[in-house]
């Protein structure tokens, strides 16, 4: 499935509605780059669930949890940018909650799958790729250090700005597409909406 959202609160109220469907032990699997809006989405599936407002991307502490304030599961929000393994995975211990929550795990893909025999793959793309100055794919790809860094001793042209987090104030109009794919016995034949 492939949609589209032209803001950040378009994107928001997406995963809103995606968040009123899930239930404890379903697993979202974010992927986009830098910027793509992977904490905006994850905004609006806490709404969806009734979790505790002030989501915030857990990308320095790994894990987040937020509390449901409506009786429903709590949120746990992962950031395994850093991870390197599905053993690096395992180590944080997502499996002792992973079926009395809904787990979001962002820049999990190839790494938290095996963790649960259904779960949503969602990809956020910027529909107009990453902006002027912000970090390529190739600097994601090398890491956070080399976003971080900016270029290599000695070479050519400035440094390039900050990357473009999550929905900045100057990309909140910035259209996204939003592709969902859904995976095991939990999603066969149920419509996400």
């Amino acid at each position: 499935m492939e949609l589209s959202a032209a803001s950040a609160a378009g994107t928001q109220a997406l995963a809103a509605r995606i968040g009123a469907v899930l239930q404890a032990g379903d697993l979202l699997v974010l992927t986009g780059e830098l910027g793509a809006g992977k904490t905006t989405f994850t905004q609006g599936l806490g709404e969806g669930l009734g979790v505790r407002p002030g989501i915030i991307s857990p990308t320095f502490v790994l894990v987040r949890s937020h509390p449901n304030l409506a009786g429903g599961p709590d949120l746990v929000h992962v950031d395994a940018y850093r991870l390197g393994s599905a053993a690096e995975i395992d180590d944080i211990d997502l499996e002792n909650t992973l079926d009395s929550v809904v787990t979001v795990v962002e820049w999990g893909r190839g790494r938290v799958e095996h963790l649960s025999d259904s779960w949503l793959d969602i990809t956020l793309v910027r529909a107009t790729g990453t902006a002027p100055g912000a970090a390529g794919p190739a600097a994601v790809a090398a890491g956070p250090a080399a976003v971080a860094a900016g270029p290599a001793p000695g070479a050519a042209g400035p440094a390039p700005e900050s990357p473009a987090l999550d929905f900045d104030e100057a990309e909140e109009d910035e259209p996204r597409i939003i592709r969902i794919a859904a995976y095991g016995p939990r999603w066969e034949g149920r419509p996400l909406f």
